[in-house]
């Protein structure tokens, strides 16, 4: 049996989870198109993620998958904090930005935790996915007892390895061109990181699970490509970013529009982790070595800094300090609903080759 038939989908394909710029409404859709939505859990509360929850459980019979962050959250360093305020202090002058503005805490970006296992088990999904790595054994445990298939994005061989010695069910081999942050968690070296479907292959041959691809993949040709190498599902996030059931802002709507979406490069500047999105004027003037830069606060600290930049430009129609999270091939994100999107990406289905395993 074929990996969406054991999850009980019509078709090979997973929305991505997408924090900031989705909820429920894109996951309902995308699970009643016959494909896996998918909830990004990382800037819930634990009353927001019930509510979340409730609402998929409302909405739909269909399967559905509840990602996490699985980072360690970092000690505050106040000196490295002051330093990365400082080198933004020119943007802050400019925008009439003052220090207590400058220095409010920004949203948390929340590792999954006993709270959050505990709302799960009342909703019991069907899947539980994890970005940087999996939880500890205890809380690995938990989601398992709840009979949930667990996920986890790897983007070298090595992270795969680690990821099925620890539970993991199926990896989702992270391509270099994916959109949004890097799930690499053994390694900092951005060197390791390899395309789509130059890791796919390897990653089926060295896990022994199932491999969902991701990266690049924007229509049926790229998802018929990821599955002839070995991947049992590809996993899709960029193509949805335009769809009604987003919560995408104008100003991130308007970049995916434009030419500037042929552009992106990998970047720490807007939450200290890499993270691959659209060059725009806060990647031009503080990157280095591309677009990454020395001494940043560490994930997720950076973000609040950025954060008043971010609000003060965008209600100015200025997406220039805005993180816009986008892979390397946007040429199947268009304005279309997101059933229609899901359509369009699983189009050749049938007249093609089994979407085998």
């Amino acid at each position: 049996m074929q990996l969406h038939e054991t999850l009980g989908l019509k078709l090979p394909l997973i929305q991505a989870p997408m924090a900031g710029v989705q909820g429920s409404a894109l996951a309902l859709a995308v699970c009643n198109a016959g494909g896996m939505g998918s909830l990004p859990a990382a800037l819930l509360s634990p009353e927001q993620l019930r509510k979340e929850l409730a609402a998929m459980r409302a909405g739909t019979d269909r399967p559905y998958n509840v990602n996490f962050f699985c980072h360690r959250p970092p000690q505050p360093d106040a000196r490295a904090e002051a330093a990365w305020r400082q080198v933004l202090a020119p943007y802050y002058a400019e925008f009439g930005i003052g220090a207590e503005e400058a220095t409010r805490p920004g949203a948390s970006r929340t590792p999954f935790s006993e709270t959050a296992a505990e709302i799960l088990e009342e909703f019991r999904p069907a899947v539980v996915s994890f970005h940087f790595g999996l939880p500890e054994a205890s809380l690995m445990a938990r989601v398992k007892a709840m009979g949930s298939m667990v996920l986890s994005s790897a983007t070298t061989v090595e992270e795969a390895r680690w990821l099925v010695d620890r539970g993991a069910d199926a990896v989702i081999a992270q391509g270099f061109e994916a959109g949004g942050h890097r799930g690499m968690f053994l390694t900092e070296d951005l060197t390791t990181q390899l395309g789509t479907m130059a890791l796919v292959p390897q990653i089926a041959a060295a896990a022994k699970v199932p491999v969902i691809a991701t990266g690049g993949i924007a229509d049926a040709a790229g998802a018929r490509a990821a599955l002839a190498l070995g991947a049992s599902m590809v996993q899709v996030g960029t193509a949805y970013l335009r769809c009604p059931e987003a919560t995408t802002s104008g100003v991130y709507r308007e970049a995916l529009a434009s030419d500037a979406v042929q552009h992106t490069a990998v970047t720490n500047l807007f939450t200290g982790r890499p993270a691959r999105g659209i060059v725009n004027r806060v990647m031009r003037e503080l990157g280095e070595h591309g677009a990454m830069r020395a001494g940043v606060p560490q994930f997720p600290l950076a973000a609040a800094a950025v954060a008043p930049l971010r609000a003060r430009a965008e209600s100015q129609g200025d997406g220039g300090f805005t993180s816009l999270w986008c892979g390397q091939n946007a040429s199947g994100c268009l304005e279309l609903s997101a059933a229609e999107i899901t359509r369009r990406l699983m189009a050749e289905k049938n007249e093609s080759q089994p979407m085998a395993d």
